[in-house]
Parts: structure tokens; sequence; C-alpha cells
């Protein structure tokens, strides 16, 4: 009963993450087009993304944690109970870090955590990658479908990554809007992290479209 409810839960939680990236992206474009909007409000709009974002990244450590947890206590991954309660322990811990990262966001201690938390997702990636080409490559025990889920995994987590990486230049941007005020290249420049961060948005939904997929078909 446990399992089913999470197997439920588990796919619940990509309504949220997609619903939660809807906002965020549609927010994030009109601050970046409403050229006319004062900077203050601007400027607090994209407050409001920071504040949202934070639920995509409940979303993706709901994922990771729920898709692990399942994957050990179904036996697609060796390991067992010991394996599922190691996941469980992490993702806390992982999601701990999220949230004080988020509460100490624009302070020193805030960028240290987050570089700490950069660090991890690129564990992660790492560790995903090797999984799933070892699996493939029949060093692991691990049937192709899941190591395929893997190595789709991997690519979601790299999209975060590049799309953290386009709001810090975006909040980059918005520092010299205050300081400069508008001007035309500068809303170009806008524009294009607009575009860039969006490009990576879509990628990671085919992955995601593709994690669901294999996890539905298990060819």
């Amino acid at each position: 009963m446990l399992i089913e409810a999470l197997i439920v839960v588990h796919i619940a939680v990509l309504g949220y993450w997609l619903g939660a990236e809807f906002v965020i992206n549609s927010t994030f474009r009109y601050v970046c087009f409403a050229e006319s909007l004062p900077v203050a409000e601007r400027d607090r709009l994209m407050d409001h993304v920071m504040n949202v974002d934070q639920h995509v990244r409940y979303a993706l450590l709901l994922q990771w944690t729920l898709g692990l947890y399942l994957a050990f206590r179904l036996e697609y991954l060796p390991g067992g109970d010991l394996g599922a309660h190691s996941v469980l322990a992490l993702g806390l811990g992982w999601l701990t870090l999220v949230e004080f990262t988020h509460r100490q966001r624009g302070r020193p201690l805030g960028s240290r955590l987050a570089r700490i938390d950069r660090g991890i997702r690129y564990l992660m990636v790492s560790l995903f990658v090797v999984a799933g080409v070892g699996a493939l490559g029949g060093v692991l025990g691990i049937q192709s479908w899941l190591a395929w889920k893997l190595l789709c995994f991997a690519g979601v987590i790299l999209c975060g990554l590049l799309i953290r990486f386009a709001l810090i230049k975006l909040f980059r941007l918005f520092a010299e809007l205050r300081e400069h005020g508008t001007t035309p290249a500068l809303e170009r420049r806008l524009k294009s992290a607009y575009y860039g961060a969006s490009s990576y948005l879509v990628v990671m939904w085919f992955l995601i479209a593709g994690i669901t997929i294999l996890s539905i078909w298990k060819p």
C-alpha cells in the first residue's frame, strides 16, 4: 500500500513541478520584456520569481528522493531497505540545505551554501552518468530502461544548473538596470537571457517526458 501511494505522489510531483515552471517562465518573460515598467516593480517581480523557483527545487528533490527510494524498494537497484533509507536521509539533508540556502540568499553564507548545493548537483550528474553508461555497457546489473532514466535525469539536473547560471546573469543585468537605468542594449541582453534560460527549460522537459515514457514502457 505504501509503495502504491508513493508512486501516486511521484506522479503528482510532476504536475507540481510543471506548474511551478510555467509560473516562473511566464513571470520571467514578463519582467524581461516589460521595458515600460518601473525598475523597482521589475525588481520586485524578480524577487517573486526566486520565491517561486524554490518550488522547482523542491520538486526536483522530491523526484530524486522518491524515484531512488522506489527503485531500491522495487529492487530495480541493488541495496534493498538500506539503500532506500539512505536515500531518504540524504534527500532530507539536501532539502534542508536547499531551504536554508534560499533563506540566506543575498548574504555571504547564502552564496557559500549555493556553491555547496551546486557541487552536490555536479556530483549527482557524474554519478548518474557513470551508473547509466556502466549499466548500458554491462558493467552494472541495472536494466537498460533504468540506465536511460538515470542518464536523462542527469540531463535534467544539468539543465537546472544551466538555468541557474542564466538567472545569475539576469541578476547582474538587473544590477546594471538599477544603477544606470534602461537602455536598448540592456533590454536586448535581458531578452537574450530569457531566451537562453527558456531553451534549457525546453530541453529539460523533453528529458522529463523521456523519463516518464521509460517509466511506463520499461523497454
